[in-house]
């Protein structure tokens, strides 16, 4: 494969952190595979912390110092897990009782559904938490919403409350999800957004920057008049470019003409993404890591240092990792950035999905990553002494992963589903899925439930993540 590498840009992209410390790849060779080895070799295990969860797609904490975690379902509701295990009976919010019509949240395919949920930096102050879900009224739009804790009951959400941010145009119903975040350093409302559907990228999204489809949209929720949505951040890469201007035809650089984007989308910080289920900064760099859920042959990892400025181009659909799309290609060039890890399917499974980065039990700034068909978790890490990326499976379960997060202690947790394409009968009806605390295999607490093994007939579950409606290979291939 050629390494010419294609990046548009109306900014001056940081592809790389310091010297001292991780760099995002320069040539297919950096990029990491599994196989290697991340630094103090951790070992760790899978421990239940609650169950009986109707398709959990997602687990946040307020970071209020209460010690509850928030766990999405698919079907529309968000449930609280206290600091000792306790999931309490009523929801923390409920939309499947929003709308007089009915549900509000569009379940009716496997990828859709309630995505994630995200706390405003200064929750305990204002009481704001955002979602992002697939709307019914909107036929599958993505739709980002805010919504105030209740002022009798810490517990429960203002269901009158709602403040809608932004809806997304969704034409698939498919590749819609996404995780939302606020960055740890500039306090911005991060969303990924699919490329709409299907398979291949029809409409060309990933590489169009007039929609938000096949992104990573960056706005800044905290406006002063809360009838405004949201501003674009004065720093986003294509706002500038995106101001309609007078034509001069001389005296400009070809530079300066380069950065002339028109059409582009003012909220894009990123673009390039065939699928960023799940994303998660680093807690204490700020870096961001974007789990990017692949077509059918290559999982890949991005990795984007917190002193960039925006503006990387990830490849779809030109490319799927080091890899040419379609596959069946002989040559073709290497577009944009190159992720910091990938692996392919017969390795180890079917589709990406992006946990948290830990720092504990030997782990230091190590991501980590599941995969749905597999139950496969992955570890990925900077290796300083050996100047490149380390990728790593620590474990192997039976577990469908469809997501993750931290809690306020800094540990990392997975929830499962068990909701494969043919297989599924619901969000109400698939056996309900968990949340899992991800520990030093050392550390396991005596009586605790440990993560199944693999199925010895392969996976059959799903995540709301998944692309390709093939059945799951079996975790010994």
């Amino acid at each position: 494969m050629k390494s010419l590498t294609v990046v548009a840009g109306t900014a001056l992209l940081a592809l790389a952190a310091p010297a001292f410390g991780a760099t995002v790849p320069q040539e297919p060779g950096q990029v990491a595979q599994l196989g290697g080895r991340i630094p103090g070799n951790p070992s760790i295990a899978l421990v239940r912390v609650a169950d009986g969860f109707n398709d959990p797609t997602n687990v946040a904490s307020a970071h209020d110092g209460t010690g509850r975690l928030f766990v999405t379902e698919r079907v529309g509701r968000i449930k609280i897990v206290t600091r000792d295990g306790q999931v309490l009976p009523e929801p923390f919010l409920d939309l499947t009782k929003i709308n007089p019509l009915g549900n509000e949240v569009q379940t009716g395919f496997v990828e859709q559904g309630l995505y994630s949920v995200a706390f405003h930096p200064r929750f305990r102050e204002n009481g704001y938490f955002y979602i992002h879900y697939a709307s019914l009224p909107f036929n599958g739009d993505g739709m980002i919403v805010r919504y105030t804790v209740s002022k009798d009951d810490p517990n429960k959400a203002d269901p009158q409350s709602a403040k809608v941010i932004m809806r997304i145009p969704q034409p698939y119903y498919n590749h819609n999800g996404g995780q939302i975040l606020f960055g740890p350093k500039d306090g911005f409302l991060y969303i990924a957004s699919g490329d709409g559907g299907w398979e291949g990228d029809p409409l060309g999204a990933g590489q169009d920057l007039s929609t938000w489809l096949g992104k990573i949209l960056r706005i800044d929720v905290d406006v002063e008049d809360d009838q405004q949505p949201y501003r674009v951040p004065p720093s986003n890469p294509f706002l500038e470019a995106s101001k309609e201007r007078l034509m001069f035809l001389f005296g400009i650089t070809e530079e300066q003409f380069a950065r002339i984007k028109t059409t582009a989308r003012p909220e894009i910080w990123a673009y390039g993404l065939r699928n960023p289920y799940e994303m998660s900064f680093d807690p204490k760099t700020g870096d961001l890591f974007i789990a990017e859920v692949g077509q059918n042959h290559w999982e890949e990892i991005n990795y984007q240092p917190a002193g960039s400025s925006g503006g990387e181009n990830y490849g779809w659909n030109f490319n799927m990792g080091t890899h040419c799309f379609p596959i069946e290609s002989k040559s073709c060039p290497q577009v944009g950035v190159l992720p910091a890890a990938e692996y392919e399917h017969s390795q180890g499974g079917c589709a990406v999905i992006g946990l948290g980065v830990a720092y504990y039990g030997g782990m230091e700034g190590v991501y980590l990553a599941g995969d749905w068909c597999s139950g496969k978790v992955f570890g990925l890490a900077y290796d300083d002494a050996a100047g490149r990326w380390q990728f790593q499976e620590l474990a192997q379960t039976g577990l469908q992963f469809t997501g993750g997060g931290e809690d306020e202690e800094g540990f990392v947790y997975a929830v499962n589903c068990d909701c494969f394409y043919t297989e599924d009968r619901g969000p109400l009806d698939n056996p309900p899925g968990a949340l899992w605390r991800i520990v030093p295999a050392n550390q396991v607490p005596q009586g605790a439930v440990m993560a199944p093994g693999p199925k010895a007939t392969g996976a059959s579950g799903a995540a709301p993540a998944a692309g390709e409606p093939q059945p799951p290979p079996s975790p010994q291939q």
